[in-house]
């Protein structure tokens, strides 16, 4: 069964924070990963896919945001996505996925 899915993070900071961890028995291809700088300054931040770096230290300037994805991830069950970013309760995080199982 194909199904898209949407999965959010609000107020993202330097914590690492698992947006996403693939279902079991399923493959997931990433579609988009946008993260939104919603504070005054810009920051940075960092995501990570399947345990590697997808953007490490990224700039986002003050109230603009990042599509992080420029091509299709494919992640496979129990991987994860993760964001982090320099500043406490700075980003939102929206990933779009289709969940195949």
């Amino acid at each position: 069964m194909n199904v898209f899915k949407n999965y959010t993070s609000a107020s993202v900071g330097t914590s690492p924070v698992t947006t996403y961890t693939v279902p079991s028995a399923t493959v997931a291809v990433t579609i988009g990963l946008t993260i939104s700088n919603t504070t005054a300054s810009q920051i940075t931040v960092d995501v990570q896919a399947a345990g590697v770096y997808v953007v490490k230290g990224a700039p986002i300037p003050a109230g603009s945001a990042l599509s992080v994805l420029d091509g299709k991830i494919i992640l496979e069950a129990a991987d994860t996505v993760v964001v982090t970013s320099s500043a406490a309760t700075s980003a939102d995080v929206i990933l779009s996925v289709l969940e195949q199982s």
